[in-house]
């Protein structure tokens, strides 16, 4: 028998560096380093989201909001700070990798759980493309002798490279890129409101968060489906839990801390950019086709050199940072999905000595690969991608509010109506009329994508690859 401090229990496996159960308990071996700190897991959320991700997107969004930006990001941040609060309420029930498709296929019914990985599967297999994409367009308008197939092949190569290295090599050089990225926020930010102050721009006003004018909630939940891209990678935290070295607590904590910092940064750095935007008024009504709003605003605020320094930092956060970590991430979703043998066996092997799941790295990269190549052949590929990943993302986030209350009100008979059932019918509701008031294209692909997964469950249930996943530690 063990003594009393040992840290293995032979009936339920090891307890993990924080004290706590580990994969062991839900029946599975920890084959993923556990490496990752507090702080690598807040950095590895904030380079996700990435904090200058609204550089990229302004002019859709401010156009979409009819210049209320920054009423969008802050209802965004509302809505995804109820979906953060489930997140950490399923990651510290269920402490293992696999995100939603973890949580709700124990928190419900493994039938479900394989529904929310599929549709996140919209999130996290295309947002690598798309990232790749938008950043191989933004180099060839700065470089055009460098065709855009290169910018993404080059983009691609280099991240696999990283991810392969392992999980530790990834999250240093999250914290530089992530210093970096700050470094060109913090600049537009002094410069831009120095500007204002000195009379640039239609001076300070509260129309980005308010205009009486133009305001409607059907307009501004319009936004949000569009801006809530930039929050899109919180979630992917909880991907890293079988790497995570302290408590399962950590998880949630994290993902909670990256949404509220970037959620401001997105609030304050929009603000200043709609004050500072050329016309305005014809940004509404034209849209922003070439993607260059926010450098304009930029250009406004200090000059040309600034416009370049904010397109060029966009162009290296979505290919290189962003998109290292959502390949990471999604290479952990693959991996989860199937060692409960949901999908093909090889995207479980994970490498020897640097114990990255390497079958998965390398499949998301070759599918980056094409993706990005497709896409860029078609007029409308950026638009396309970017509204399929944010239905994908939504509707998973849908059923991770509901794997709360099943698991825990239902399941559990839990006493706290607060956490378990207030906060994830609240978080439901704000995301479902975001849905309904996303983009008609995107519904339509999104339930057709959600088709064929319904048609793969039912031939996953006729194979018998139906895995027993257990809700309580096992005994």
């Amino acid at each position: 028998m063990s003594e009393p401090n040992s840290t293995d229990d032979p009936a339920r496996g090891p307890i993990t560096a924080a004290g706590e159960r580990g994969v062991e308990a839900f029946g599975y071996h920890q084959e993923l380093k556990r490496s990752l700190s507090f702080t690598d897991l807040l950095v590895y959320g904030l380079i996700f989201m990435v904090p200058i991700a609204p550089f990229g997107i302004f002019g859709s969004v401010f156009q979409a909001s009819g210049g209320m930006i920054a009423l969008a990001y802050a209802i965004g941040m509302l809505a995804m700070g109820f979906t953060a609060a489930s997140y950490s309420q399923m990651s510290r029930a269920f402490p293992m990798a696999g995100s939603v498709y973890t949580y709700a296929g124990r928190g419900i019914a493994q039938p479900v759980g394989f529904l929310a990985g599929w549709m996140i599967l919209l999130d996290y297999v295309l947002v690598p493309g798309l990232l790749y994409l938008i950043a191989s367009v933004a180099m060839n308008s700065i470089l055009p002798a460098i065709p855009i197939w290169l910018w993404l092949i080059g983009f691609v190569v280099l991240n696999t490279v990283v991810n392969y290295l392992g999980i530790e090599f990834t999250a240093r050089v999250n914290k530089i890129m992530l210093i970096g990225e700050l470094i060109v926020l913090a600049l537009f930010l002094v410069i831009g409101i120095a500007a204002l102050i000195g009379g640039s721009g239609r001076g300070f006003d509260f129309s980005p968060i308010y205009d009486s004018d133009t305001f409607s909630l059907k307009l501004v939940f319009g936004a949000v489906s569009i801006a809530v891209l930039s929050f899109l990678g919180f979630d992917g935290i909880s991907t890293l839990a079988e790497e995570n070295r302290e408590s399962a607590r950590s998880i949630g904590r994290s993902m909670i801390a990256a949404l509220a910092l970037a959620g401001v940064l997105f609030i304050v750095q929009t603000w200043i950019a709609a004050l500072l935007v050329p016309n305005p008024g014809k940004l509404i009504a034209e849209g922003d086709a070439a993607g260059t709003a926010f450098y304009s605003a930029a250009e406004v605020a200090g000059g040309h050199w600034l416009y370049v320094l904010t397109a060029v930092a966009t162009a290296i956060a979505w290919g290189f940072a962003n998109s290292l970590v959502a390949q990471a991430a999604t290479s952990r979703l693959l991996y989860a999905m199937a060692r409960d043998r949901q999908l093909p066996g090889f995207l479980a092997k994970v490498h020897p000595t640097r114990r990255v799941p390497v079958n998965a790295t390398f499949l998301v990269a070759a599918i980056s690969i094409a993706l990005g190549l497709y896409m860029n052949s078609r007029a409308d590929g950026i638009t396309l991608l970017s509204t399929l990943v944010n239905f994908g993302a939504l509707s998973a986030f849908l059923l991770l509010h509901v794997s709360v209350v099943v698991h825990f009100i239902v399941r559990k008979k839990s006493r706290d109506y607060w956490r378990h059932l207030v906060v994830p019918v609240v978080g439901f509701g704000i995301l479902l009329y975001v849905v309904i008031n996303a983009q008609v294209a995107a519904q339509r692909l999104g339930f057709v994508w959600l088709g064929i997964g319904v048609v793969l469950l039912v031939g996953l249930k006729v194979a018998g690859r139906e895995p027993e996943l257990t809700t309580e530690e096992a005994l």
